[in-house]
């Protein structure tokens, strides 16, 4: 019955809390207010560090919940303020982008606990709930106790419902006395303490910290001591648990020793401070290692590498760093699922923990990169041969969630040797390294070497120059014309982009694209060339070609985008262009991603009378079930298998495939790179209508295009002597 009222109580106090809430955003102290006076709490607010201060000195709060991050003053600041001054509000940290360092600095200074921004309102509001519990507990331990003499009943009720084992100990430090407590955290009776020694209960690696701690509180030199200490469960195979031991000693009135000094005992409180403690460790963990693969993250892996390289300068030796990156994994999770992916992921870093030596550092760089640190390799044949290990491990199959998935690696190795052996420098050196393994075939691994250093400097600078390009409108479209063999006229013209360097002159694509790929420019390329083309094209459509259709490439990263679908008829509406004249070229390879959604993104365009073609059929993956599913109109031949038409007398076999797969799917056909007669003449007969090539124009402005166009066409009738 005693517990049940105290708890009665205690719940029917909570509304009498006093809360203030620290922040300097005004909107997340209206947001905090809010909420908690949803339960009838009496808060309080404070704008910034100084303000609260102010508060805290003038009033009396049970709780405060506190911004770490305050640019006037900083919760830090505030919390030194509180202990200085002995003002005992509870306190809660509420913050947003926080460092581990500061989070463990907050619980040490006595924080209740850690909540990070943006907060979860039932975990905030029960939070709060739990440590205005505790506060009020703690009050009214504080006032039962000074009336102690005056209740036995009373103090029993408050001792023995302590959140915390009481206790006090004669001057040898044997119990006197302890309340119950002791038995549900310990699980030790009076039987079983009564008359022992403090140490009985005090594990092993503590006992010299706890006889030195208690002699100390013992001489009386000092007031009330903390210290943090193991002690021991009575319950066999259960872990030992920590708590924060305060002692202080007590006069025994009228009592002195042998010496004619005062004589003590002492009063003790533990308080079992092991969740707190496992939280601090949790978050240490968070900040260094990942959580999905349980392997060091990024900062523990420079933090190593730091110290390793320090030892080798030290000890002149070398170190090498391996830069891993997973081949074809984007593949496997886009198309299986992240919960596949993650258990790929996993099941990786358990592999590649079997490859390495004991002493070395593996981490999980992020995504799907994981990076390896070798201390004392003197010999590169040791760095070969745990590459090659690591190749081997990973080309075995993987069994994930009903999936055998196939995997290779591109591995860079750097040694600290070809560096400046910073930090920096070293992990970017065996990037640049495995940056070029992907470049030549993939699936094998390669060391760093200077020239590769150029060359990845070459490239950011082209990078750097293309942004700029964006901006200063160097780019130019220009057109190839794509002629229909039933009369030899212009039916459409191919957008292709061109870059006026200013000191590298007149760029191809194949001197960018693939720079603009690796870093998404393309996207913005795309749109670019989308909006120029549509601009340029509809003007000739207006004068003369009415039914002139313009095709645009487009890359994958541009269709994987979310708003892809309303990039393109928001171009189209703006320039006033219709889009049963427009033809998107896509690659087969946007079918390795996502199908479903390209499909359902590609049907929507198709809806709106877009035309939709694939761009250089043959030489990707496409499956043929999803050509029937795809609105695709019309297959591109590419320009490879047109070369090898040389007479209408060879047989192709694939280009004579391609165009009996067309007919059958009832698609329409364009034949890339014709550039002889003898290719048109044999197109021509098996029924592919529209080509484009050198024979007809290069890729030129479209104001040269026909005058381009009717020349060739002249050299051809002449060839066929019309």
């Amino acid at each position: 019955m005693i517990m049940g009222e105290s708890n009665i109580t205690i719940n029917a106090d909570l509304s009498e809390a006093r809360i203030l809430l620290a922040d300097d955003d005004s909107r997340m102290l209206d947001s905090l207010s809010g909420l908690l006076k949803l339960y009838d709490f009496q808060v309080e607010t404070a704008l910034g560090g100084q303000n609260a201060i102010d508060k805290l000195v003038t009033n009396q709060y049970d709780l405060i919940l506190l911004d770490l991050k305050m640019p006037d003053v900083s919760g830090h600041d505030v919390m030194n303020f509180m202990s200085s001054n002995n003002i005992t509000t509870m306190t809660i940290v509420v913050s947003g982008e926080t460092s581990m360092d500061d989070v463990s600095k907050a619980l040490r200074h006595g924080a209740y606990d850690y909540l990070k921004k943006p907060y979860i309102p039932e975990q905030l509001t029960a939070t709060v709930k739990n440590a205005v519990r505790k506060k009020l507990l703690e009050k009214s331990n504080q006032v039962m106790q000074k009336k102690l003499n005056q209740s036995e009943r009373l103090h029993r009720f408050i001792v023995n419902n302590s959140p915390d084992i009481i206790m006090i100990l004669d001057k040898n430090g044997l119990f006197c006395f302890f309340n119950s407590k002791i038995e549900s955290l310990l699980n030790f009776g009076k039987i079983d303490l009564v008359g022992k020694h403090i140490s009985s209960i005090v594990e092993d690696e503590d006992l010299e910290k706890a006889n030195y701690f208690f002699e100390y509180a013992l001489s009386g030199k000092a007031g009330i001591q903390s210290m943090d200490l193991a002690l021991k469960s009575n319950n066999p195979g259960h872990s030992k648990r920590h708590f924060e031991l305060s002692l202080c000693p007590i006069e025994e009135h009228g009592k002195t020793n042998v010496n004619g000094n005062q004589r003590y005992r002492i009063y003790g409180t533990a308080r079992d401070i092991t969740e707190r403690l496992e939280a601090e460790a949790f978050i240490n963990f968070q900040a260094y290692h990942d959580l999905l693969t349980r392997l060091p993250n990024r900062a523990l892996f420079k933090d190593r590498l730091s110290l390793a390289i320090e030892q080798a300068q030290r000890s002149n030796t070398q170190l090498a760093v391996m830069f891993i990156d997973l081949d074809r994994f984007k593949i496997i999770n886009d198309s299986l699922g992240h919960s596949v992916g993650d258990r790929l992921l996993q099941a990786v870093a358990g592999r590649l923990q079997g490859c390495i030596r004991k002493g070395d550092t593996l981490s999980r760089f992020g995504g799907d990169e994981f990076t390896l640190l070798l201390p004392d390799v003197n010999d590169i044949s040791a760095a070969i041969h745990i590459a090659e290990k690591i190749l081997s491990s990973l080309k075995q199959p993987f069994d994930l969630i009903d999936h055998q998935v196939h995997i290779g690696a591109s591995i860079g190795i750097a040694l600290s040797a070809d560096a400046d052996q910073g930090i920096d420098a070293l992990i970017k050196n065996a990037d640049i390294a495995m940056y070029r393994v992907k470049k030549t075939g993939k699936d094998g691994y390669q060391f760093f070497t200077n020239e590769m250093h150029t060359a990845s400097t070459e490239r950011l600078t082209l990078e750097q120059d293309m942004r700029r390009a964006i901006d200063n409108d160097e780019f130019e479209i220009c057109y190839q014309p794509q002629i229909n063999t039933h009369d030899l006229q212009i039916c459409g013209v191919e957008a292709l982009i061109r870059w006026n360097h200013p000191t590298l002159g007149r760029l191809s694509p194949a001197d960018f694209i693939p720079v603009a790929e690796d870093c998404r420019l393309i996207i913005e390329i795309d749109k670019m060339t989308l909006r120029k083309a549509c601009r340029e094209i509809r003007q000739y459509q207006q004068k003369s070609m009415p039914d002139l259709r313009l095709a645009v490439n487009l890359s994958p990263l541009m269709i994987e985008k979310t708003h892809f679908v309303e990039d393109i008829l928001k171009t189209l509406e703006e320039e006033q262009y219709p889009p049963e004249l427009l033809e998107l070229e896509i690659t087969e390879n946007i079918l390795m991603t996502d199908r479903q959604d390209v499909i359902k993104k590609l049907l929507i365009l198709a809806s709106k009378g877009i035309q939709l073609s694939i761009d250089d059929f043959g030489t990707g993956y496409s499956s043929l079930s999803y050509l029937q599913t795809l609105p695709v109109n019309t297959l591109k031949i590419d320009r490879s298998f047109i070369s090898e038409i040389r007479s209408v007398d060879d047989d192709i076999s694939i280009v004579n495939a391609i165009v009996s797969m067309a007919k059958g799917l009832k698609m329409s056909l364009i034949a890339e790179g014709v550039e002889t007669k003898e290719q048109l003449d044999y197109l021509s007969g098996l029924g592919c209508h529209v080509v484009q090539g050198f024979l007809f124009g290069q890729a030129t402005q479209m104001k040269d295009v026909e005058r381009q166009f009717h020349q060739n066409l002249t050299l051809l009738k002449g060839m066929s002597g019309s």
